[in-house]
């Protein structure tokens, strides 16, 4: 059986339906947030009632909002009059069909568009001391009963509202770019000739989950040793909407034995698989959003459309793999050589899931 989203507001006058929280940013447009509103609108009194999508950004943790110190940004938000029905009703699409069948009667269709410029959900996981909810990206659809469009959470009493968070996802394009490839040629003050590294994936993109082979050729012409290779990984989030912060969190570090002698060659493939599993500790990672208690991951890179400004975006998330390789030798030991570090773009993403289809199909065989 489909799962059906509802939640009723505490007075029980308001039931929202949403059939999946998951909405697919494909790059040039979004999926429309396509869902019912039940209403009992026998006890209203007079009221009206709005649906609203927004898009907000928190930074800081909820108990510090009274000192200023946590604050929640909309970075966008659309209100929909639901009673009594203000505007032009869209046609239905298949999955408000569904969910009317489940509503009834009372059962009003409501659909946001989200514009492409909007970020995806992400948040920052929290460090171990960390309350309440995590800092990020999330959008929420709320219905409430209130005399005005715009009153505020204050004014609008708690049980007159009920609401659902949703995430807005972007999933791996069809067509993939070609794998990077990196080109050192390093020479040491105290060497004729310099030592050649090129480092190289077959693809930039790879799953959340996956191993992650890289390829690793040497020409070492100079008399120094190469006592090691290291592989790192490391995520930056530019956070830009409230000041220009960069986070920069290693998320993998894997260092292999293989020592490459002076006047010789090295090629090796390296296969290694970046895991929020080991790094929980880390605040401030960003992860794509999550849903209360279910499991994720890394956050996506985000993929933008060429030219997008990424200042409204609000906060990007991107990768690098660093190969390094770890030097001994010198006259004075290892202080005297600078390790050499050739380094590759990630992009980390989830694959496309099948059954969107299939999902409506259950939902009306319902």
């Amino acid at each position: 059986m489909t799962k059906v989203y509802k939640k009723n507001s505490g007075n029980g006058l308001l039931c929202l339906y949403l059939g999946r929280r998951d909405f697919v940013d494909h790059v040039e447009h979004v999926d429309p947030v396509d869902g019912v509103l039940k209403i009992d609108a026998s006890a209203l009194n007079g009221k009206k009632v709005w649906i609203q999508l927004a898009c907000a950004f928190r930074y800081g943790r909820e108990d510090l909002d009274v000192i200023g110190v946590s604050f929640r940004k909309d970075i966008w938000i659309k209100r929909i009059q639901m009673h009594p029905f203000e505007g032009t009703k869209p046609p239905n699409t298949p999955m408000q069909d569904a969910l009317l069948k489940k509503a009834g009667e009372q059962g009003h269709p409501f659909t946001f568009d989200i514009p492409v410029h909007l970020p995806c959900s992400v948040s920052l996981q929290p460090g171990p001391e960390d309350a309440g909810k995590p800092c990020g990206v999330d959008f929420e659809v709320k219905a409430y009963i209130a005399n005005e469009e715009d009153e505020t959470d204050e004014k609008v009493v708690k049980k007159d509202t009920c609401r659902l968070i949703i995430r807005k996802i972007q999933y791996a394009p069809n067509e993939l770019a070609a794998g990077p490839k990196t080109d050192i040629n390093k020479q040491f003050i105290t060497a004729d000739k310099p030592i050649h590294v090129e480092a190289s994936m077959e693809k930039e993109l790879y799953y959340h989950g996956d191993p992650i082979p890289i390829k690793l050729k040497v020409n070492n012409e100079t008399s120094k040793v190469v006592k090691k290779i290291k592989i790192s990984i490391h995520q930056i989030t530019d956070v830009l909407l409230y000041s220009a912060d960069k986070y920069h969190k290693c998320v993998l570090n894997e260092e292999f034995a293989d020592q490459i002698n002076a006047n010789s060659t090295f090629e090796k493939e390296y296969r290694v698989t970046p895991l929020l599993a080991n790094n929980k500790e880390k605040r401030g990672l960003s992860l794509d959003g999550k849903l209360k208690d279910e499991d994720t991951n890394l956050a996506s890179s985000t993929i933008l459309l060429p030219n997008m400004d990424k200042k409204i975006q609000g906060l990007v998330v991107s990768y690098k793999i660093k190969v390094t390789l770890m030097m001994g030798g010198g006259l004075l030991g290892s202080l005297t050589l600078s390790d050499i570090t050739a380094e590759l773009p990630l992009v980390l993403m989830a694959p496309k899931p099948a059954g969107r289809i299939s999902t409506l199909n259950k939902l009306n065989s319902q």
